[in-house]
């Protein structure tokens, strides 16, 4: 299960993207005040249109090591904010996010701050560890929404893939926090407003057990259902888009039909695109563009509008 092919990064471009971090000091003191850790900026320069790129910030710890998301602001932020899963077969990659900025062009583009996820990888850590990673992630983001002047309610998440399955167990089965808890970032939600996800496995009960291609599918059967997407449609679910291969040799298309159609039985607004023709991991331009311009249209139109808070709404 891979993480899809967003956009070839063209490295070229990267570094023209970037743009010196004039405000590192005031982050440094909103993320102070709110309780997180300060975030690290890029301070590489240009005198083009840019970016604005935080590092490694860290939203956890795990076994004595650090779980760290990076953050890229447009030149022209709208205040929604895009999480994206960084997940193919549960495992995590790493890369430096001024590589992976030309990927989010789209996205970039239309004034969305792009956050992207990492999660404690595969083959250490199994799905329901990666999914209670990705949860504190989004907890940690909503506290320090303020620091990246973004609208805690107005943020989506996407993913493909295992990145996928991750990205919907977020938005079909999300929790208001632990209001009591000492841990400030547990206080919060991790409910998001909308959701992309794209060739998704969404129901783990077949498959859960010793794998050697995908060994993070090696835990307690009886955890399947408790990260199976398929089994946690309610109608509170956000906006949710499915974008799925009909070609797909790997997760069958009828993984987002079946989804699909549950969505729209209780009432969510939703979307299935099937592309013909289609593979997983969308490597044909065509199908990649077409996958791209359904993500960003969905995003457009349900994170560009304050609608009803989210507040509150989380299961």
């Amino acid at each position: 299960m891979t993480e899809p092919c967003i956009q070839s990064p063209d490295h070229s471009r990267v570094r023209r993207w970037l743009r010196p971090v004039t405000l590192a000091a005031a982050l440094a003191l909103a993320a102070i005040t709110a309780g997180i850790p300060a975030p690290r900026a890029s301070e590489e320069r240009s005198d083009s249109p840019k970016l604005q790129i935080i590092r490694d910030v860290v939203y956890g710890h795990k076994d004595g090591m650090a779980l760290i998301y990076d953050v890229i602001k447009p030149p022209d932020p709208n205040g929604a904010a895009i999480v994206y899963v960084v997940s193919g077969g549960w495992v995590s990659r790493w890369a430096p996010p001024e590589e992976r900025a030309s990927g989010f062009k789209p996205l970039l583009d239309r004034g969305f701050t792009m956050l992207l996820v990492h999660h404690g990888s595969s083959p250490r850590y199994t799905v329901p560890e990666a999914l209670e990673d990705v949860r504190r992630a989004v907890r940690h983001i909503r506290l320090a929404a303020s620091v990246y002047e973004i609208d805690r309610e107005r943020i989506g998440v996407f993913g493909g893939s295992a990145g996928g399955q991750l990205a919907l167990m977020l938005g079909l089965a999300s929790d208001p926090g632990r209001a009591s808890d000492a841990d400030p970032v547990l206080r919060e939600s991790n409910r998001v407003r909308a959701v992309v996800a794209y060739y998704p496995p969404v129901d783990l009960r077949g498959i859960v057990g010793p794998s050697r291609r995908f060994p993070a599918l090696d835990f307690d059967a009886e955890l399947a259902p408790t990260v199976s997407p398929i089994l946690h449609v309610s109608d509170d679910d956000p906006p949710t888009l499915l974008v799925h291969g009909e070609a797909d040799r790997l997760v069958p298309v009828d993984n987002s039909k079946r989804l699909g159609a549950a969505l729209e039985a209780v009432g969510v607004t939703t979307e299935t695109v099937l592309i013909p023709e289609a593979d997983h991991g969308f490597r044909v331009a065509a199908h990649r563009n077409q996958a791209s311009a359904a993500m960003v249209a969905w995003f457009e139109r349900h994170l560009l509008s304050r609608g009803r808070s989210v507040e509150g709404e989380a299961r």
